[in-house]
């Protein structure tokens, strides 16, 4: 029931006109979460100096976004910033809903001293996902915080409740600035090697999490950082694997656990140990140089402190890990908030329909550092690309402006925007011949990742895939010298960015979008435009709805 009390006026005036869209009436029939956000500078010290950072209501990080499956979510941003501002929501599938995604592409920035009201439902999803600015290279201030999807009462979940449950925030992190950062980068560098890992930003053992002796708690662990993929451990203490990126998976034990950046995991965590405080521990993997920081579980009848060294963790080793990502997988006797319950939809009988091939580079443009997707460094265009099309304004991005397949054309730049249709069934190549770690996410989508290994992918590489319970999510890696797979049901439409979660490669054009459309232009298909829609570029002066 949507209570009112303690609701404000802006609060009531949304509520008021979403419930007069016809177009979205199904939204009336679940439940309204509201909330009312304050972006600003502040002062953080994370590693014990003071830095700027971005505020989230004075947080940071920002918030938890807590809410049950089928919620819609009314997030009202005010951007007190000197600059544009833009969040975007990491996992949330926007279904039908392209213009709430909160990435250049297809939203237009929160002016300075405006607002902005998102308007989303978390509709058929669960799991653990977080949110992030998605300008400017403000990810390297803050401004990021978790989401939490639960599962309906009536939806059984498949491990019994924990005692509680903690988001986990762990990422890399620079003490220079972000505007700094991104001056270095707009000059045409690579950034330095980071200063430091933080855990729910903060420094070494300054969080702590308290556990009761004999019970289990869940941890929703989230790698918010810029680059580097990290290994997170608990001295003394099993990881029970039991959720990737809104997909219940087959509940193995870790004694670590490698999260690369972009990615979301939930971890049970069972408090079976001696009554005292245990090191928990986050490293960088693959990385010359190993940043370390640890956080404290904390038994509640402790009688002893940390003691003893940090706990160890892999450092460079890769079958280590792709064994590890081999073994997760989803688990598919549990129920779940899709219309084909997870386990029904047999992903591996469907007929591909079309293969993309994406081949990652770096190289020098113009004398400046560039990355690029089959040789396309993306460049944003002067207005958003799903303004531009619902608008039909021409010369501002060009279908098919990336090729399915690797070209090996000199690098060059372009607003990169590859078509695909509606409900099209199809298999995407993320191949990489650098010698580093790669993460890719695909906003709009879970996709099942079928198959990944070293070398360079074949058609004969199909034979082994897993074909009957490879987990779904929505960010994948990609090791050095190899490739991943992933399978994708292309069912919602709308204009969906496809990026490098190494986020001076984002900035610096390792990205695209992949427009889905269907030629009906139907409602059914995709909401029309949000009434309250910021309007920029070339679509100013256009208008969206009525109110």
């Amino acid at each position: 029931m949507f209570m009112m009390s303690g609701i404000k006026s802006w609060q009531l005036l949304v509520f008021g006109l979403l419930c007069s869209c016809n177009f979205i009436s199904v939204l009336t029939e679940d439940p309204y979460r509201f909330f009312d956000w304050n972006i600003t500078y502040g002062d953080i010290y994370p590693l014990g100096i003071k830095q700027q950072g971005i505020l989230i209501n004075g947080q940071f990080p920002g918030p938890d976004i807590y809410s049950v499956t089928n919620n819609n979510l009314i997030i009202n941003v005010h951007n007190s910033l000197p600059e544009p501002f833009l969040i975007s929501w990491n996992g949330v599938q926007q279904r039908r809903n392209s213009y709430q995604d909160g990435v250049y592409g297809t939203t237009c920035p929160i002016p300075p001293g405006k607002n902005f009201t998102y308007t989303l439902q978390v509709k058929d999803q669960i799991g653990s996902f977080y949110y992030f600015p998605s300008l400017a290279f403000h990810k390297a201030a803050g401004g990021f915080g978790g989401i939490r999807i639960l599962s309906r009462p009536l939806i059984p979940v498949p491990f019994p409740e924990p005692a509680d449950d903690f988001t986990v925030l762990i990422g890399d992190w620079y003490l220079t600035n972000h505007t700094k950062l991104k001056a270095v980068l707009d000059r045409g560098h690579r950034l330095p090697f980071p200063n430091a890992i933080l855990i729910n930003g903060r420094g070494p053992n300054a969080t702590t999490f308290t556990f009761e002796q004999g019970k289990t708690y869940r941890l929703r662990i989230s790698n918010v950082g810029l680059q580097n993929s990290l290994n997170f451990r608990i001295q003394g203490h099993k990881m029970k694997l039991v959720e990737v990126e809104g997909t219940h998976t087959i509940q193995t034990t870790y004694s670590s656990l490698d999260v690369h950046v972009g990615q979301s995991y939930s971890v049970l965590v069972t408090a079976d140990q001696p009554a005292q405080d245990y090191y928990i521990a986050v490293s960088t993997r693959f990385t010359t140089k190993v940043l370390t920081s640890t956080a404290i579980l904390h038994y509640s009848n402790s009688g002893k402190t940390v003691s003893g060294p940090v706990p160890g963790g892999p450092t460079t080793q890769i079958d280590w890990s792709l064994e590890q990502a081999r073994s997760i997988r989803t688990n598919l006797t549990a129920s779940g908030p899709r219309p084909n319950p997870q386990g029904s939809y047999h992903y591996g009988l469907i007929n591909i329909s079309r293969t993309i091939k994406l081949e990652s580079s770096a190289a020098q443009v113009n004398r400046k550092q560039r990355y690029a997707v089959n040789s396309v460094s993306f460049v944003p265009a002067d207005t958003p690309l799903k303004l531009a099309d619902y608008f039909k304004i021409g010369g501002v991005f060009k279908v098919g402006s990336i090729s399915d397949y690797p070209t090996r054309k000199q690098m060059y730049l372009d607003t990169s925007v590859m078509g695909a249709d509606f409900r099209a069934f199809v298999e995407i190549v993320f191949q990489n011949h650098e010698n580093i770690i790669q993460s890719w996410h695909l906003d709009g989508y879970s996709f099942w990742v079928v198959g990944m290994d070293g070398g360079v992918w074949t058609p004969a590489s199909r034979d082994q895939y897993n074909l009957r319970d490879a987990v779904s999510r929505c960010t994948t890696q990609v090791y050095p010298k190899s490739w991943t797979a992933i399978y994708v049901a292309l069912d919602n439409v709308g204009m969906w960015n496809v990026r490098s979660e190494f986020w001076a490669r984002q900035y610096l054009g390792q990205q695209f979008y992949l427009r889905v459309y269907s030629p009906v232009e139907s409602t059914r298909d995709e909401y029309p435009i949000p009434k309250n829609a910021l309007l920029c570029g070339r679509a100013i002066g256009k208008t969206t709805r009525p109110l």
